[in-house]
């Protein structure tokens, strides 16, 4: 364990407040250190990489690159407003209590979390402060809507998502984001920390995360950018073009909403803001923000029912016939399928650590419903892969296409890889872009291109089996065989 020490103790008389910052590096609507300046006291802002507390499962490598940068900018930012950034490794439990003692902090503040091992840490860690004779506050910040305030006319937590989102809207506005501290008084103790190198959190040898350094700018001055660009260039066309992979429709904003570089509560307010001053955008706000309540609702279904990241959330599929075929995963996460959709979905996730919606419904039907590998497989690449890789909406989100979760699609939705291209991708703008051997196909076979005639393959330099794979899977017979067995699970007896 290696825990950010103090070299002495604060004078008792101006003791400072202890800001334990986790999945919020941001400065602007901070609940936690917007009241760590109002008292006036000195302030110690301080983040902890743990990995080994019960519970806690470590964080992937791309959101591990992620947070470097992510890191590395707050403690910019925070420098500006007269304070730094502790930094320190170990269970997060002992080393706040353990800093807050050496520093002798009166308060110890944070914003809270809602997945149950880190309730479980937080909750014991209030009673040894306190026990201590510490003051300790927390405050929503991270989600709209407290989970306990959001239930259902009989008093339980949702489980679709409709009329959760219905009754979120009916809850009325949610309040105005708060504004980032003007200063922070530091505290004059010398604070320890760790270099942010010390965390080891970039990849080494090999170093792959090239991509990601020039597709993202992680912090809170690049989620205030990805913000002003949606709302400037995509929010207008949200509710009609947001399935287009091929189109720059998207906000992004995703992983800055999963480290807490922007707050939910930001994001709603300027797209209310825009809404008011241009009311036709209504409907495509309704729309995106509804992607920001898919969130909301992920959060809650893991508060109210646990881990959903190992435990089909519908008990009846325990007993699903998951098959274990190594080759059709490995095709899979290096985008070899045959599938052209598929395969450059795979691929722009392996180069840019993100993947467009629409795509991935796509490419998580095809590996549970076209090889019947287990959603946890695929749950667990993308968690490894995705930047955005939050630990309630990536599980959430796979049983939903799985069929095992909450609101879950139906099992009889099976999407096919090829009509879902031709319909989203119609130009084949997509494909071209991550499956670059595939570019000089007309279009016409570009979504299936062991349609084409022999002659048009060999015009576009494609020998199928050599220069791009035969499809893994014959479409018609893997959705029949993926019926059969989720339409058998269908029938077990419900949770």
């Amino acid at each position: 364990m290696t825990i950010a020490l103090p070299s002495a103790p604060a004078p008792s008389a101006d003791r400072p407040v202890l800001v334990w910052l986790r999945d919020d590096l941001r400065l602007a609507d901070h609940p936690a250190l917007v009241h760590a300046a109002a008292t006036g006291r000195p302030v110690v802002a301080l983040w902890v990489l743990d990995e080994v507390s019960p519970g806690v499962r470590p964080i992937g490598g791309a959101s591990r690159w992620w947070l470097h940068r992510s890191l590395a900018a707050l403690a910019a930012d925070l420098r500006r407003l007269g304070i730094d950034l502790a930094l320190a490794r170990g269970p997060a439990g002992d080393v706040v209590s353990a800093v807050a003692a050496r520093i002798d902090a009166a308060e110890v503040v944070w914003n809270r979390r809602y997945l149950p091992a880190m309730i479980e840490i937080d909750t014991e860690l209030k009673a040894r402060l306190r026990a201590a004779g510490r003051e300790v506050r927390d405050f929503q910040a991270s989600l709209l809507h407290e989970p306990d305030a959001v239930r259902t006319g009989g008093g339980g937590p949702f489980r679709v998502f409709t009329p959760f989102w219905r009754a979120c809207l009916a809850a009325g506005t949610p309040r105005r984001p708060l504004p980032r501290p003007a200063a922070l008084r530091p505290w004059d103790g010398a604070m320890a920390s760790l270099p942010l190198d010390a965390l080891e959190l970039l990849p080494r040898r090999p170093y792959w995360a090239a991509g990601l350094d020039s597709t993202w700018t992680p912090g809170e001055a690049g989620a205030e950018a990805r913000l002003a660009r949606f709302l400037d260039e995509g929010l207008a066309t949200y509710a009609v073009e947001r399935d287009r992979p091929d189109l720059d429709v998207a906000s992004r904003l995703s992983p800055h909403l999963r480290h807490g570089e922007i707050s939910p509560f930001r994001v709603a307010a300027a797209v209310a803001e825009r809404v008011a001053r241009h009311p036709r955008l209504a409907g495509h706000a309704d729309k995106f923000l509804a992607e920001v309540g898919w969130r909301e609702f992920a959060h809650h279904l893991a508060f109210h029912f646990g881990d959903l990241t190992t435990r089909n959330f519908q008990s009846r599929f325990d007993a699903f016939p998951w098959v274990r075929d190594e080759r059709f995963l490995a095709a899979w996460q290096r985008g070899r399928t045959g599938y052209p959709l598929v395969d450059a979905g795979m691929r722009e996730l392996w180069a840019t650590g993100t993947m467009h919606n629409r795509v991935r419904m796509v490419v998580a039907s095809f590996l549970t419903k076209h090889g019947l590998i287990d959603w946890r497989d695929g749950e667990r690449w993308f968690h490894d892969t995705l930047v955005d890789a939050c630990p309630a909406v990536n599980p959430a989100s796979w049983q939903w296409v799985a069929g095992s979760g909450a609101d879950a699609a139906p099992y009889f939705r099976i999407f096919n890889p090829v009509s879902q291209g031709e319909k989203f991708d119609p130009d084949g703008v997509y494909v071209r872009r991550w499956v670059p051997e595939l570019a000089g196909l007309p279009t016409k076979h570009l979504q299936a291109p062991w349609t084409a005639p022999a002659a048009v393959l060999a015009a576009a330099g494609i020998d199928l089996g050599r220069t791009y794979p035969r499809p893994i899977v014959d479409h018609a017979v893997a959705r029949e065989r993926a019926l059969a067995a989720f339409a058998a699970t269908a029938t077990a007896v419900t949770r």
